[in-house]
């Protein structure tokens, strides 16, 4: 017998297969990848399971709990029974306090971007030269960082007592007009705050910046010389504009720490003198826990996280959504 080859002419002693043997492939084919696609649904959701019933728990049933407390004015003791609607919501949107605090948390993210960004970027890009000794730099740089907030902030309350170290360094050098009271000053306790604040996180943003740069391509940097651009007009021109999608994240983590500012404050000045350097925070701590209101603590915490969500929300939408959806179109198929 003969069956016809690829060019259709016939090719004697060749036998022809079974009927349907060329369409059994297929079939099984599919019957496997279906059995993989099985298979990695079951393993993905074995692995996704743990932390997803810890986010249900620890997130969104502490969400819901805010949220329903919020509605009642309750002391935290037995089940709340008087229901005040959004009585603690008004209350709390009418207090000079925590208007105040409100005003804090966005002068902190002010000054984050305004202060924080051009030093920590300033810094990085220092620090992706070639220096002697830019390893030991680095870890300078990135080692407050490491540090808990809480031995931060002990260590920044004993040097700025009256007769610290800061004002003993100050006085040292000449400095003697410079010495104040640091944490005592309602004028001037936020700034110092900030301070400790940027020492402490000044090297999350010199590690994420020394991240980015490493994607920026050498060739682009010799061509701009080569075509005569100076140092900083290449950094202008070429670097920084590559650098944008990390400069955008840097700056949305930091309004979003600045929004949730908590432990430096409550350690240091407790949000004193007189509520000076109080965040929305050390508020919600102050009202729930130290004043027994829990029910408008509630209240405004779940203030706190609708200003966090909104801005997260309109700032995926508008500052963040070109960045994403380049890294999805850009996947590889």
């Amino acid at each position: 017998m003969t069956t016809l080859d690829h060019a259709g002419a016939a090719r004697p002693g060749a036998r022809p297969g079974p009927p349907g043997a060329g369409a059994a492939a297929p079939k099984g084919r599919k019957r496997t990848g279906r059995r993989l696609s099985v298979r990695s649904r079951w393993e993905l959701a074995l692995l996704l399971t743990p932390a997803l019933v810890l986010f249900v728990l620890f997130v969104l049933v502490s969400i819901a709990a805010a949220v329903y407390y919020s509605f009642f004015d309750w002391n935290g003791f037995g089940p709340p029974t008087r229901i005040v609607g959004f009585a603690n919501y008004t209350k709390a949107l009418a207090d000079p306090m925590f208007q105040a605090a409100v005003g804090h948390n966005i002068r902190f993210a002010v000054l984050s971007i305004v202060v924080q960004l051009p030093l920590t970027l300033g810094l990085a890009l220092l620090l992706n030269g070639r220096l002697r000794g830019r390893a030991v730099l680095r870890l300078i740089a990135f080692t407050p960082y490491v540090l808990s907030e809480a031995i931060t902030a002990v260590a920044w309350l004993v040097m700025l007592q009256p007769g610290g170290a800061v004002d003993e360094g100050l006085r040292n050098v000449g400095l003697d007009g410079l010495v104040h009271e640091w944490l005592a000053d309602q004028d001037l306790v936020l700034y110092t705050l900030f301070v400790v604040a940027t020492w402490k996180y000044i090297g999350f943003g010199v590690i994420l910046f020394l991240a980015g740069l490493q994607g920026v391509p050498a060739e682009l940097r010799e061509a701009a010389a080569l075509d005569g651009a100076t140092q900083w007009q290449t950094t202008r021109k070429v670097v920084l504009p590559l650098l944008g999608p990390t400069i955008r994240i840097w700056i949305f983590l930091s309004v979003i720490g600045s929004l949730q500012l908590f432990e430096l404050v409550w350690i240091m000045t407790l949000g004193g003198p007189a509520g000076s350097s109080a965040t929305m925070a050390t508020y919600v701590i102050d009202r729930g826990f130290r004043r027994y209101q829990f029910g408008y603590g509630s209240a405004v915490a779940v203030l706190l996280f609708a200003v966090c969500f909104v801005f997260a929300l309109l700032y995926q939408r508008f500052a963040l959504r070109r960045d994403t959806a380049g890294a999805l179109s850009g996947r590889v198929d």
